[in-house]
């Protein structure tokens, strides 16, 4: 079984195309300041912390924001965006969902296995920021068929209960349980309450990745996830803790899988956890 669509390009085809026109790699880290310690010949940096969030609202930039950032990163509307980062492309994923709902056109793909396996494998780097000239990208308009807010996740609860819907829970076994509120190694960023939204399924992210950083085979990713349930008819809805982690599950689902309704939430577990009036599940006890 191959994967659903031509979204992922080797480490390889990166190299060998480090140097053609119209091929633009994007390097998004969670870690921000690894980009000045090296990156791939030719990528440019987006940061997650400054360029996707508003400035006073938790919520994205607008449309009109995002055309100025592309445009300001030297983005022609014809060109291929090439995505990776590190934590085997975390929040490379996540700005290929954020892209992909603003309402990119272009042709997007993930180098697979990310940043981690481009340093593995000794492939070229620079400290070196390129120089790009400024474009004026085109207007953009969201796809609001790739989000989910807080509102519609609590009615989507029903079709989850009349086996209709799906909802995927991609953190860790202890943050599902309610052991914990925060992941493995990680502060406490102000959940109150620990636990899982009801009817949930536990599939941590990871497991749909090998351990240099690449996806699993398309085979391997569809016996996990029907394994649980959350098959291709269904109306899945993926969350984790503020929607990094569960942006590659929905990359995964989506673009590899093809499954044809898949959304983000990216309230994510800080939203629905601290939220007055929703229900959680907890399948751990300190007694």
């Amino acid at each position: 079984m191959d994967y659903a669509k031509d979204v992922l390009v080797s480490t390889d085809w990166v190299e060998q195309n480090l140097n053609t026109p119209g091929i633009r790699l994007i390097e998004v880290d969670e870690d921000i300041l690894l980009y000045d310690t090296g990156h791939a010949p030719g990528a440019v940096k987006l940061d997650w912390q400054v360029d996707l969030w508003h400035p006073v609202e938790r919520d994205f930039i607008t449309p009109d924001k995002v055309s100025d950032l592309l445009g300001r990163l030297g983005i022609q509307a014809d060109d291929t965006i090439v995505l990776y980062g590190d934590k085997s492309n975390w929040w490379a994923s996540y700005a290929y969902w954020f892209l992909s709902y603003s309402g990119i056109k272009n042709t997007m793909k993930l180098m697979n296995g990310g940043r981690q396996k481009w340093v593995a494998e000794g492939r070229p780097t620079t400290t070196d920021a390129p120089s790009v000239e400024a474009t004026s990208y085109p207007a953009l308009t969201r796809d609001d068929s790739l989000r989910a807010y807080r509102d519609e996740v609590k009615a989507h609860l029903e079709s989850v209960r009349g086996g209709t819907g799906a909802l995927v829970d991609v953190r860790s076994p202890d943050e599902f349980s309610g052991k914990v509120t925060h992941m493995p190694n990680y502060p406490q960023e102000g959940v109150l309450r620990g636990g899982h939204i009801p009817g949930a399924r536990s599939i941590p992210w990871a497991k749909a990745t090998n351990e240099d950083g690449t996806f699993k085979s398309a085979d391997e990713l569809k016996a996990l996830y029907e394994g649980e349930g959350v098959t291709a008819d269904k109306d899945v809805i993926a969350y984790c803790r503020i929607a990094e982690r569960s942006s590659h599950s929905w990359f995964v689902l989506r673009e590899l899988l093809g499954y044809p309704k898949v959304r983000n939430y990216d309230g994510s577990w800080t939203e629905w956890g601290n939220a007055v009036g929703l229900p959680i599940e907890k399948s751990y006890s300190e007694a």
